[in-house]
């Protein structure tokens, strides 16, 4: 068993080349093989957001505070709020941040397929992110 106990791992600045804006990320889990489990507390200052990307085994959020914004390639934005629970099916592209003008943290919770929980792919453009 691992205890890791509350302020014993850094925060780290998410990184430009997957985020829009400011955005912080604090691990909760990488569990060790043969488990997949990885989970993060992201937070996204207003207008931040992540790059469109996909998730081999899926992805599932959980808002914690502020309003968020998500979106499926080719859908509609939703607002998010705490105590919302989102699940994006495995390979589906997507992004999700904070509101223009209201910051938001999620719980973001996804499994590694071959040492990896995620692929990047292309920014959100400013016109994309417009509600």
């Amino acid at each position: 068993m691992d205890i890791h106990r509350n302020g014993s791992r850094p925060s780290v600045s998410a990184p430009a080349s997957y985020f829009t804006g400011r955005v912080r990320q604090d691990l909760v889990i990488e569990a060790p093989d043969p488990a997949r489990l990885r989970a993060i507390v992201v937070t996204f200052e207003p207008g931040a957001r992540t790059h469109w990307h996909t998730h081999p085994l899926g992805q599932t959020l959980h808002v914690l505070s502020g309003l968020g914004l998500v979106q499926a390639w080719g859908g509609e934005i939703a607002e998010i709020r705490p105590g919302d629970t989102i699940w994006i099916p495995p390979g589906e592209k997507h992004w999700h941040g904070a509101a223009p003008s209201v910051a938001m943290t999620h719980l973001a919770m996804q499994e590694m397929l071959d040492g990896s929980a995620v692929d990047w792919l292309e920014p959100v453009t400013d016109a994309q992110y417009a509600p």
